[in-house]
């Protein structure tokens, strides 16, 4: 009998990766201020994410453009529905 350890890892535990892959962390900071106003504009409206979209499809922009995420379509993301100026736009 063993104890301290689940079960499960006797049966074979698989891992699987996430859906979308990796997500690299932006060392360099590339990003950061794109963030920044994103969590300030949360922490103004209580968490409530429909008011800080923009601010969401900024900070994926820049991280899309920097390399910090595979470029994708602003409707797989779930911001298709937001005006995107041409300066900031992910994938066309």
């Amino acid at each position: 009998m063993s104890f301290g350890r689940p079960p499960s890892i006797s049966t074979g535990f698989q891992a699987t990766p996430p859906d979308r892959g990796s997500f690299p962390l932006d060392h360099y900071g590339e990003c950061k201020a794109s963030m920044i106003r994103y969590l300030e504009c949360l922490k103004r409206n209580s968490s409530a994410s429909s008011e800080c979209r923009h601010l969401n499809r900024d900070y994926l922009n820049c991280r899309m453009q920097n390399g910090l995420m595979e470029k994708d379509e602003w409707k797989n993301l779930g911001l298709a529905n937001l005006a995107v100026d041409d300066t900031s736009q992910g994938k066309t």
